[in-house]
């Protein structure tokens, strides 16, 4: 019986040593796999979804983005969406639920982007907090607001991942407890209801990862 609801997710194991973290390393294993098997529907899906993001990435970024730039970009969506698949395996935890994880990714790639503009494209960085046609009174207000909402992007980009993970996985839980109180009947409505629940989690687990790549990409376009 859980002491709590968020009981799920907490990190911690029964164990001398946790192993819940360990989940972010079981994708990591099915990647090279791929370079020595014989070529399936599978990777070629995969080849596919790769060059796609490779094109809407370079898009995003200009054509004066450095080669080989929108390859971070395609490792960490891969990376979020191998997670965030793991977590809908029974008794694997969901790493990408946990603000630890999705702010360690967040929080260095905006450090970093924000670093390079200020270093390189200063005259740049400030008229992004100036937008275009903004009357002149304004304009310490409009400094104020976009150096705010440039400062709470890694906490949205974090929060934002973390909340919809969380927000599936206790539906999820808030059901399946229910199980043993429920008749025949009901309890065959409930295993369809969670058989839909667990299909929409799995569209969610792929739109988060590619609206997180999406969102940090768009962060580093603006500082070219």
């Amino acid at each position: 019986m859980m002491i709590n609801l968020f009981s799920i997710f907490d990190p911690s194991t029964t164990l001398i040593f946790s192993l819940n973290w360990t989940s972010i390393f079981i994708s990591l294993l099915l990647l090279p796999l791929s370079y020595w098997l014989i070529p399936s529907r599978y990777s070629y899906l995969w080849s596919f979804i790769i060059k796609t993001l490779h094109i809407e990435f370079k898009l995003l970024l200009g054509p004066l983005s450095p080669q080989g730039s929108t390859f971070i970009f395609i490792s960490l969506f891969s990376f979020i969406l191998f997670s965030n698949f793991m977590g809908l395996f029974p008794y694997i935890f969901t790493s990408s639920s946990h603000m630890t994880f999705t702010l360690t990714l967040a929080l260095p790639l905006w450090f970093t982007f924000m670093l390079y503009g200020w270093m390189n494209h200063t005259q740049h960085m400030f008229i992004h907090l100036v937008p275009q046609g903004t009357p002149t009174i304004l304009m310490p207000f409009m400094v104020c607001i976009e150096t705010i909402s440039n400062l709470i992007r890694p906490g949205t980009l974090a929060v934002r991942l973390a909340a919809n993970m969380i927000a599936g996985h206790l539906l999820l839980t808030l059901l399946g407890n229910t199980g043993s109180m429920l008749s025949l009947p009901l309890l065959s409505t409930l295993i369809s209801t969670q058989l839909l629940l667990l299909m929409l989690e799995s569209a969610v687990a792929m739109i988060q990862a590619y609206v997180f790549a999406i969102l940090v990409t768009l962060y580093a376009s603006e500082v070219n």
